[in-house]
């Protein structure tokens, strides 16, 4: 059974597959802040989304980071270390890329386990 959360049109927040939840990319509410805010902005998204999906941050199992400069890398890293429990690091990739909004730093996609 695949269970679709928060869907629209084009795609779904959430979807979850037998114990696996997939969320879309998620990117900050503020495009004009920094990227050390933005990174909050899109970790509080994730924890809402993992929430609805029946996981949290502990079972984590992938996560993609796209950047709009490798130099914001070391400022999301503090955040993000932060945020993540100790001991329960996913799998992550950070790549640079353009992303969909001018303004947008950050989009962070994730899989975890339910």
């Amino acid at each position: 059974m695949i269970e679709r959360l928060e869907t629209k049109t084009r795609m779904s927040q959430v979807v979850v597959h037998r114990d696996t939840v997939y969320l879309a990319g998620q990117v900050p509410d503020d495009p004009a802040a920094g990227i050390n805010e933005q990174t909050r902005q899109v970790l509080k998204k994730i924890e809402r989304l993992l929430t609805l999906g029946g996981s949290d941050k502990t079972k984590l199992l992938s996560a993609t980071v796209w950047l709009t400069d490798m130099r914001y890398f070391a400022e999301f890293n503090e955040v993000w270390d932060a945020w993540i429990p100790e001991g329960d690091a996913p799998a992550r990739a950070c790549v640079n890329a353009l992303l969909a909004q001018p303004g947008f730093k950050i989009e962070i996609g994730i899989v975890a386990a339910r």
